[in-house]
């Protein structure tokens, strides 16, 4: 299930239908931005989209929405493509369990068979666009952004391979958002306590089980190849670059080396965000770049995002559950049975725990808000009995609107960190954090009536499974 780089991987995708190759010539803007939200409006069978004819480039292509569906999701675990959600998370959090494995280091990348280091221009190199009308420059959002521990640089765990948004300041300029809360945020805190630049290396065009990784809120000392290894099952290809020792997945298509000036900063945005609203524009640090390489003829990927659901929410779905399912289940390995986090990623996170005593599901409620992931992102933390579905939203709708008691089990924590990007924080960065909890009462909690429910009549599961293989025989 390994895929080698980005073209594999569409090559599977158009073996199982997932891919829409563009043959007619489109505009980088509004065609490409348009396209991108109309396939997340089909919904969750979306295809991937290639376009190989980009008016004003030569042999320019562009690729979206990658993972923008769960039948392509599947196909990046090398799962059949109608494999249900539920059954996705469980694989993914099998395979995350397995971490670390080891990576395969390479000598040269094909990426290395074309090199710039002078006159770089980016507009000429690369076809830019806005996604969103409101968007307040040309941006690049699913780079793999790599950069090390300054105090600890041999820690191969604490090298950070991550993605962020970046604005294309000028031909060889680019500003990017560090999130506090994100590894890249460390790195350039300690390179400018020295006064030192930040030596980083951005990925684009890479397989697609790296950029979900990189995405993910796993612990700070813990490798994206390594677990990228895992997720696939196999070693994963990397190759080091001489700049800053900086390693890079071997099969992207494009690699920029540069620089995050210290101390300086420039102002960034708006940029059409996950949350469905523009972000808004801050003074952001600025990258300059020195080097390019790309393959002959390179695929620039790009991701759109706006209103959900579109292809981050999936990218960035099951792999936020996962981490925030592993470190919970380490503090409570017997009680936590699957967290749903996949929604406006993870700002509202949904837990199915079992319960030792009255108060319990409150404690995991607070645990996840300690997570590295619930320190920025979730606000909103619903806890559910071990027998209801957090996937199925209809059982959880049904677990608040009886086993919940306003006056009980609602608890609001004031004055909590939150990504910036949350156009609800006040002030930005700020917010009020909630937890309900939605279990059965347990001793010595005694209110409510729940001494009699209603279970499922005998052989359930039997025609679950016989009525699910009549359906696919149907299809």
């Amino acid at each position: 299930m390994a895929y080698q780089d980005l073209r594999e991987f569409l090559s599977v995708l158009e073996q199982e239908g997932q891919l829409l190759n563009i043959e007619e010539e489109v505009k980088p803007e509004p065609d490409i931005g348009a396209a991108g939200r109309a396939v997340a409006n089909l919904g969750g069978s979306s295809p991937a989209l290639l376009f190989n004819n980009i008016y004003g480039y030569q042999n320019a292509r562009i690729a979206m929405n990658m993972i923008g569906s769960w039948e392509n999701h599947a196909l990046m675990l090398g799962l059949p493509k109608n494999t249900p959600v539920k059954e996705q998370f469980f694989e993914f959090a099998r395979r995350f369990a397995k971490f670390p494995v080891a990576v395969k280091r390479e000598t040269k990348a094909p990426f290395q068979e074309n090199q710039i280091t002078e006159d770089i221009n980016l507009f000429e190199l690369f076809p830019l666009f806005r996604l969103n009308r409101g968007d307040g420059g040309f941006y690049i959002d699913k780079a793999v952004v790599v950069s090390r521990d300054q105090y600890d640089p041999e820690h191969f765990g604490k090298q950070n391979a991550g993605v962020y948004r970046l604005q294309v300041k000028n031909k060889d300029t680019l500003g990017i958002q560090p999130v506090s809360q994100h590894d890249i945020a460390v790195h350039l805190r300690q390179a400018e306590e020295t006064g030192q630049n930040l030596k980083v290396a951005i990925a684009l065009g890479c397989e697609p089980v790296i950029t979900t990784v990189a995405g993910s809120p796993i612990l700070y000392d813990q490798s994206e190849y390594e677990m990228a290894g895992a997720i696939q099952e196999a070693p994963y290809p990397i190759v080091r670059l001489e700049h800053g020792n900086l390693d890079v997945p071997w099969g992207a298509e494009i690699v920029l080396e540069g620089e995050i000036i210290s101390r300086y900063r420039e102002f960034e945005g708006p940029f059409g965000e996950f949350t469905g609203h523009y972000s808004g524009g801050r003074a952001m640090p600025v990258i300059k770049i020195s080097k390019v390489y790309h393959r002959t003829q390179p695929i620039f990927e790009h991701l759109y995002l706006g209103m959900p659901w579109t292809e981050i929410d999936y990218m960035m779905a099951i792999n936020t559950c996962v981490p925030l399912y592993q470190q919970l289940k380490d503090a409570y390995p017997e009680e936590i049975v699957a967290v749903n986090a996949m929604y406006t990623h993870g700002l509202l996170a949904i837990i199915s725990t079992k319960t030792r005593y009255g108060g319990f599901a409150k404690a995991v409620g607070m645990r996840a808000l300690t997570t590295p992931h619930g320190l920025g992102y979730c606000k909103v933390i619903i806890v559910v009995d071990e027998d209801v579905d957090p996937f199925n939203l209809p059982q959880v709708m049904w677990a608040i609107s009886t086993k919940m008691n306003p006056k009980y089990d609602v608890v609001v924590i004031p004055n909590l960190s939150v990504l910036p990007l949350d156009p609800g924080s006040d002030p930005t960065g700020i917010t009020d954090k909630l937890i309900i909890d939605a279990t059965t009462p347990k001793a010595p909690e005694t209110r409510g009536h729940y001494s009699q429910p209603l279970d499922s009549p005998l052989d359930t599961d039997v025609w679950e499974k016989k009525l699910a293989e009549l359906l696919l025989r149907q299809k």
